[in-house]
C-alpha cells in the first residue's frame, strides 16, 4: 500500500501541499485528478522520493520512501517530461536500468521491440515526443516494478499506441498485481481503466473513493417540475421546462423520492468521471463560461 499522511510542502510562501492524505491500495489502478496547480505533480515527486516533505509521512507498505533505496527499487516512474542521458540509445538505457533494478526482465525487453518497434541504437534525444514516451514505457515495464507511477503517461501518443500502452499496463496489473497510480487530465480514459480515484485541489484531497462508490453516490436527475424536498442538490440548470439536477445520493433512493411526488417526467442517469470532477470542485464555478470577445 502506498500512503501519504498529513503531508505538507511549501516553496517559499507558496503552499503546494497542505495536509495531504492519500491511500493507494495494493494491486489497484488509481487515478489522481485535479485542476492545474492542484499539487498532483508535487505529490508524485514525494511518492517517488524526489522531494522531502516539510512534515508528514510517505510510505510503501509502512516503509518510508525518501532516501530509502530498497523502497525506491520497487517503484517505476514515468514523468511528464521524459529525461534521458544526451547520447544514450535504448540499449544504453537498458544497461543503465538493469544496473538499478535487479528484477529487470531482459526477455520482456526483447519482446517489446515487436510492440514499440523503436530503433535500438539511435540516440533517444532524436526520437519524436511520442517515440520518447514509448521508450519510457519500454524501459519502465521491463523493470517489473511493484508500483508504477505515471504522470500524463500517454500525452503525445497516437490513438492506436495509447490503446496498446493501456493494454500492457492492465495486463501487468492482472498478471503481477502491480499497483498503478496515474495522474492525467484525460478523465475519459481514466474512467475506463481506474478502480480508485482521488480528486485534489489546492494541495488537499477533496475526495478519495473507489470509482464504483463515487459514481454510485452522485447522479444526474432530469425533471419536468419542481424537485421534491429532501434531495441534496449540488447543481442545477434549466432548458425550458426541463431541469437538470446533480444530486448526492444513489439512483434508487433519488428515484424513489422523485417518483413519490408524481412529476410529469423524470429520469435518473449516472454521472461520468468528468462530471463528478466538475461538481466536486464547485459546480458552476468550474463550468465553461461564455465570454463575448
Amino acid at each position: 500500500m502506498l500512503e501519504m499522511k498529513n503531508v505538507t510542502k511549501t516553496f517559499g510562501s507558496f503552499h503546494a501541499l497542505e495536509g495531504l492524505n492519500m491511500t493507494v491500495p495494493t494491486g489497484t489502478v488509481y487515478g489522481l485528478v485535479g485542476p492545474n496547480g492542484a499539487g498532483k505533480s508535487t505529490a508524485i515527486r514525494h511518492l517517488t522520493g524526489v522531494y522531502r516533505p516539510d512534515c508528514g509521512e510517505i510510505t510503501l507498505d509502512g516503509q518510508p520512501i525518501y532516501e530509502n533505496p530498497a523502497a525506491k527499487g520497487r517503484i517505476g516512474y514515468i514523468p511528464d517530461d521524459i529525461f534521458y542521458f544526451p547520447s544514450a540509445s535504448l540499449e544504453d538505457m537498458r544497461r543503465y536500468y538493469r544496473g538499478i533494478y535487479q528484477q529487470f526482465d531482459n526477455a520482456l525487453f526483447e519482446r517489446l521491440y515487436e510492440v514499440f518497434q523503436l530503433p535500438k541504437k539511435s540516440p533517444i534525444r532524436r526520437f519524436s515526443k511520442g517515440m520518447q514516451k514509448q521508450a519510457a514505457f519500454h524501459l519502465a515495464i521491463c523493470c517489473r516494478p511493484e508500483v508504477l507511477i505515471l504522470d500524463e503517461p500517454v500525452d503525445g501518443l497516437d490513438p492506436v499506441m495509447r490503446r496498446q500502452v493501456w493494454s500492457l499496463i492492465l495486463a501487468d496489473v492482472a498478471e503481477h498485481g502491480t499497483t498503478v497510480l496515474i495522474s492525467s487530465h484525460n478523465l475519459r480514459e481514466l474512467e475506463d481503466i481506474c478502480d480508485h480515484v482521488g480528486i485534489m485541489d489546492h494541495g488537499k484531497m477533496l475526495l478519495e473513493k473507489s470509482l464504483a462508490d463515487m459514481q454510485g453516490n452522485t447522479v444526474k436527475l432530469q425533471l419536468v417540475g419542481q424537485p421534491p424536498e429532501g434531495l441534496e442538490i449540488l447543481h442545477e440548470s434549466h432548458s425550458g421546462r426541463l431541469g437538470t439536477y446533480i444530486i448526492r445520493g444513489t439512483a434508487e433512493a433519488v428515484s424513489e423520492t422523485v417518483a413519490a411526488s408524481s412529476p410529469a417526467y423524470f429520469d435518473v442517469l449516472p454521472l461520468s468521471l468528468e462530471e463528478i470532477f466538475i461538481y466536486e470542485l464547485g459546480g458552476v464555478n468550474y463550468e465553461v463560461k461564455n465570454i463575448i470577445l
